[in-house]
Parts: C-alpha cells; sequence; structure tokens
C-alpha cells in the first residue's frame, strides 16, 4: 500500500488498535444490517463479475455472499492492516476471495466496469468525502451490476446511547454529503431503486460497557484518542450518570441506499 495521508493513516492506525474488539463487540450487533445489505445484491439477477466489499472491516459479509453466491469472485478492501488481518481470517481457505489493504475511497482504475455488485456496511460515512466514494464504488459496477450501501445517517434514534452520546459531544461536523448521494450516483449512470430507512434492535449489558466499547473499539475511538483520557473519564461518568441502569435496549436506524448501474450511453 502506499504511504497515506496523515489523516487517513491516523484513522488506520486507530481501526488497527480497535480490530478485535470491534469483531468481538460490534460484528454479532451489526449482523441483521450486514444481513439485509448482502440481501439486497443476492436476491436479484446479477451480471457476470466479481464482488467487491469496499470499507470490509473483518469482512462480516463473506459468509453471506459466498454462501449465496457461489463461484463468484469476492474482494474486501479496508484501510485498516489490523481489519485485513482479521478479514483474511475469515477468508483463508475459501477459493475465489481476496482480501486487499488499501483506501476504498477511491477505488483502483482496474475496478472500473468490472463488478457485479459493491456492497458495504458502515464505512461510507467515515471516508473524507462519501458522496464522491459512492460514486467511485458505482462506476465498478457493470450494466446491470448492483451497488449495496448501508451506513449512519445524520440521524439514527430520538433516545438510547447512540442520542445520548451524540448530544454530549455536539458538533458532528459537516454531514451535507448525505444530501450529494443520490446526484452523485446519477452521475456514474446508477439508478437508486431503494433509500430506506433500515433499523434493527440492538443491546448492550449496561451503559458502562456501552460507552467502553464505542470509545475503544468503534467510532468514537479517534475523537477519545484526540482528546485523551481525562476527557474521556468526564464523558464516560456523565454518558453513565444520565444512562439508565441494567441492559440498554435500543433500536438505532441506519439508512440502505441500493442503486442499480444502467447500459453507459453510446
Amino acid at each position: 500500500m502506499n504511504a497515506l495521508p496523515e489523516g487517513l493513516a491516523r484513522t488506520a492506525r486507530g481501526w488497527d488498535e480497535a480490530a478485535e474488539g470491534y469483531e468481538a463487540y460490534y460484528v454479532p450487533r451489526f449482523a441483521p444490517w450486514v444481513a439485509t445489505a448482502v440481501a439486497a445484491v443476492t436476491g436479484v439477477p446479477l451480471p457476470d463479475g466479481p464482488v467487491l466489499v469496499p470499507c470490509c472491516g473483518t469482512f462480516p459479509e463473506l459468509d453471506a455472499l459466498a454462501a449465496a453466491l457461489p463461484g463468484r469472485g469476492l474482494t474486501g478492501i479496508d484501510l485498516s492492516a489490523g481489519m485485513v488481518g482479521l478479514a483474511h481470517g475469515r477468508a483463508a481457505g475459501r477459493p475465489g476471495v481476496t482480501v486487499e489493504q488499501g483506501d476504498a475511497s477511491t477505488l483502483d482504475p482496474r475496478w472500473t466496469g468490472r463488478c457485479a455488485a459493491v456492497v458495504s456496511v458502515f464505512g461510507l460515512q467515515q471516508l473524507p468525502e462519501p458522496d464522491a466514494a459512492v460514486a467511485s464504488w458505482a462506476a465498478a459496477l457493470r450494466p446491470g451490476g448492483v451497488l449495496s450501501v448501508v451506513f449512519w445517517p445524520r440521524h439514527t434514534e430520538d433516545e438510547g446511547p447512540f442520542a445520548l452520546i451524540s448530544s454530549l459531544v455536539p458538533g458532528g461536523g459537516d454531514d451535507t454529503w448525505q444530501d450529494r448521494l443520490a446526484p452523485a450516483l446519477a452521475a456514474a449512470d446508477a439508478v437508486v431503486e431503494r433509500d430506506e430507512p433500515l433499523a434493527h434492535p440492538m443491546s448492550h449489558p449496561d451503559a458502562a460497557t456501552f460507552f467502553d466499547a464505542h470509545t475503544r473499539d468503534g467510532p468514537m475511538r479517534p475523537l477519545a484518542t484526540a482528546r485523551g483520557e481525562a476527557f474521556t473519564a468526564r464523558l464516560r461518568a456523565e454518558f453513565v450518570r444520565r444512562s439508565p441502569s441494567g441492559e440498554v435496549r435500543h433500536r438505532p436506524s441506519a439508512r440502505h441506499l441500493v442503486a442499480r448501474r444502467t447500459d453507459r450511453p453510446a
């Protein structure tokens, strides 16, 4: 892999350190969203070609894709060497399955117009320019190929741990890219067939366990690392104080985009 800009390199290092914890804590909890994303490309006609999974993390999509699309080439791409290492373990012994370490925000030109499908779950919102990334992913499709992307939108729940932690750490940055996804797909000759909320139940043993996983092995790790231990400890105390005791149950809502690549104009 070529040298990364410092910002991406920091992101990669953070996920390297979080990889095992993410696999243990979040992969089982995110499984319903993964299943829905995969079903969108396995239950419909597809052209010939491989299936690409950008931002694959530890590659939890692999089992369902391999079972539903036997004989297809399957490739996962992720920025983090730690994630890729675990993905290699999941892919071991499977013919036609490869995992690559690389920046999935702009795909290598060798993928352009080659893929039957592109699937990505909870990676898009982490990228520097998500609308440009989704256009790059759509460009990888053959005509008739299908893109299925699940990501966390600007609002995931009215109450619950995601809502509480967002209220305690305001200023999540510019989220206007979400409004540019459909135009970006249209510019890449992809027609949106589905754009809808996708909610599933999730539970955590207690508020402290959720907070520790979220800041150690999840999406708030970069912030916790940047702000330091004292900030994280204060935030943890306030989060636990304002949370209900005992098991935490909630139903966060992601956004699911499904698009199909059209025939290119002559």
